[in-house]
């Protein structure tokens, strides 16, 4: 059976919860964006997508090797803004600040994943936190307007201390998101 997996940061609940009211004011706006839920916040590092079962305990083998080469680190979640740009906003994000071990751990994984048949990732990594994803331009002057206010907002700091991978299940209210493991990240452990 095949399992639709991804590799990922998780986020605190304080983090969350600090985060999840900054986007009510969104939320406030109306535009037509679907949020993401608080409970499923979080940074990916690797999307694999459809991924067989019995693949799982290799991938995680992996993953903690990779983990082991890497040293526990220390991000902010800073600022906001929108991909691609604020006249099409398709994606509205958080961003990430010292994030350079987050990128070198990212690398490191979307490397790693090619032994198991997964693409590495064409575009290069932008550490961000999907906060929602436009669906129409309705108020979408409005939400960017709102957005604006949190462009120097910190919105707190994360202590990295593993990476987690996850199977994120399609419902009709939204993916559910259920981690399978947790790896430690740091050398010597």
């Amino acid at each position: 059976m095949n399992l639709r997996c991804f590799i990922a940061i998780e986020f605190p609940d304080e983090i969350k919860r600090n985060i999840d009211t900054y986007v009510e004011q969104l939320k406030a706006t109306e535009a037509d964006v679907k949020w993401v839920p608080a409970k499923n916040l979080h940074l990916t590092l690797k999307f694999l997508g459809s991924t067989p079962e019995e693949l799982l305990t290799e991938i995680n083998r992996k993953l903690s090797s990779i983990a082991k080469l890497h040293d526990r680190f220390t991000s902010r979640i800073f600022g906001a803004g929108v991909f691609p740009n604020i006249k099409q906003p398709r994606v509205i994000w958080l961003g990430i600040k010292d994030a350079e071990e987050m990128i070198k751990l990212q690398k490191d994984v979307d490397e790693a994943m090619k032994e198991f048949g997964y693409e590495m990732d064409d575009r290069e990594f932008n550490p961000h936190l999907t906060i929602g994803r436009a669906r129409s331009p309705k108020n979408k002057d409005i939400m960017i307007k709102e957005l604006a206010t949190l462009k120097e907002v910190d919105f707190g700091k994360i202590e990295v201390q593993n990476i987690v991978l996850m199977k994120s299940e399609l419902k009709p209210g939204g993916a559910e998101h259920f981690r399978l493991n947790e790896i430690p990240i740091g050398k010597g452990i």
